[in-house]
């Protein structure tokens, strides 16, 4: 198991870079505009919030955090949902929405994870490092702005005998969900394009260890060719063993492959 997929990576604050927002075929650019809305419950610290890899067959799943501060930021051209980017333009971005944000993280839970745990509270144990990476950085936000229209990342209410214990550093700030916020709000869509640069690296590197299966193509989800080695070969390591690797659809839902 590498590094990257145990623990996550976090950039520190940094001098934000501006753009202007541009309009193309792929629909309007995601602005600060609804993330300004907050502005007058005194928040001035977001934490934009995506997760990729929800919907794959193998390699870990991945939340990313991009904090922006709503007196300062300014737009940031060329950031899109990453599933509308090449990977070339996620690649050429990458550093730049690092070095926009005021913290940004990137938070992994591994397919041994998911499979001992589910992919909800996956999700919220990868949510959970990447929000503790950003307060290791010294940054403290004060609401969480999280695509889709469920909260996973806030610790689970009442814990039962057999739940595991809340980190002590989980996230305790309030969370808005908005649907479609990855396609809307530039805070979501920065962390959606940092979280899969850094999952496609990681796949690229178990691609190496597994190269039959194409990783460094499909990046874990279930392509033809994919699917194919996986029933004859059988499972490795990083497969979601839980999950109906071969039959019907797929336990979980989250964005599809895009074969960059």
């Amino acid at each position: 198991m590498t590094q990257a997929v145990q623990a996550g990576t976090v950039k520190a604050p940094a001098k934000p870079r501006s753009g202007s927002p541009k309009v193309t075929g792929r629909g309007k650019a995601p602005t600060l505009r609804h993330e300004r809305t907050f502005k007058a419950q005194g928040v001035r610290l977001l934490a934009g919030v995506d997760e990729v890899g929800r919907g794959a067959l193998a390699g870990p799943v991945s939340v990313g955090i991009a904090v922006v501060d709503l007196e300062r930021q300014k737009s940031l051209a060329g950031v899109r949902d990453s599933k509308l980017l090449s990977a070339p333009e996620r690649e050429r971005l990458e550093p730049l929405v690092r070095r926009w944000s005021v913290a940004s993280a990137v938070g992994h839970a591994s397919a041994h994870e998911i499979d001992a745990l589910g992919i909800i509270a996956a999700l919220r144990l990868a949510g959970t490092r990447a929000w503790q990476d950003i307060l290791s950085a010294g940054v403290i936000p004060d609401m969480v702005l999280l695509d889709g229209s469920h909260n996973w990342l806030s610790p689970a209410g009442q814990l039962s005998l057999f739940d595991q214990e809340v980190p002590e550093a989980a996230c305790d700030a309030p969370v808005h969900t908005k649907v479609k916020a990855d396609m809307q709000c530039l805070s979501v869509a920065a962390a959606s394009v940092i979280a899969k640069v850094e999952r496609d690296r990681t796949m690229r590197e178990l691609h190496a260890e597994y190269p039959d299966f194409g990783w460094d193509i499909n990046k874990g989800y279930a392509t033809v060719l994919h699917r194919d080695v996986l029933r004859t070969a059988g499972p490795t390591p990083y497969h979601r063993v839980s999950w109906r690797l071969l039959g019907g659809e797929l336990q979980g839902t989250g964005d599809m492959p895009d074969g960059v």
